[in-house]
């Protein structure tokens, strides 16, 4: 307690902990999904493809754009606090040399983390303008789908010339594994809605 609190270290342990600990909260909360609003894609569609519109555009990028400055703030103060706690405690230099320091180390951490950020909205963007070509398309069950949205299933399908597999729920009854469907809708969980594809559905002119 004393090497983070004690004297001139109090200014650097503080933030650092504060810092620390936020960070990651925050990070835990976007990996069990508790942030899913850096995962809405701009021009996502509205389930049965209606598109959002520049409004609701405008509305995902803002909402992403704040919670990467969070993070990232929390990123700079957490390099500051442990960089600047570093030159202090361990080299014993003095406070304007510490804060010189965390300045550099935060900024440092700070910059990464956004980069880190924006490339993984963008991998997400990628993937659901992916699934959007596949709305309508016909597939296969891979992993049996409960009925009536009672949990997710798995279905395969092609789309530009790759094989895809998308989480996927129905309204109707269960879908078992190597079912033929077609997707009718994707929804704002990211997953898709399918029923199952008859002769009368998939014959030409039906």
């Amino acid at each position: 307690m004393d090497i983070l609190f004690g004297g001139n270290a109090a200014l650097f342990g503080v933030t650092a902990v504060i810092g620390t600990l936020f960070f990651l909260g925050r990070t835990a909360l976007m990996l069990i999904g508790g942030d899913a609003d850096l995962h809405h894609d701009v021009g996502f569609d509205a389930p049965g493809g209606h598109a959002g519109g520049e409004l609701g555009q405008h509305a995902d990028s803002d909402t992403a754009f704040k919670i990467i400055s969070i993070q990232t703030i929390a990123a700079f103060l957490m390099g500051f606090g442990w960089g600047g706690l570093g030159v202090v405690r361990g080299w014993g230099l003095p406070v304007f040399a510490g804060v010189a320091v965390g300045i550099l180390t935060g900024s440092g951490m700070a910059w990464t983390l956004g980069k880190l950020l924006v490339w993984i909205a963008r991998m997400q963007s990628s993937g659901t303008q992916a699934m959007e070509t596949a709305l309508y398309e016909e597939g296969v069950v891979y992993v049996t789908i409960p009925e009536r949205r009672l949990g997710r299933g798995v279905v395969r399908v092609v789309v530009d010339e790759r094989m895809q597999y998308y989480p996927a729920v129905t309204d109707g009854a269960a879908l078992d594994a190597q079912a033929p469907v077609r997707i009718t809708a994707i929804n704002d969980d990211h997953t898709l809605t399918v029923e199952r594809v008859t002769p009368e559905l998939s014959a030409p002119g039906a």
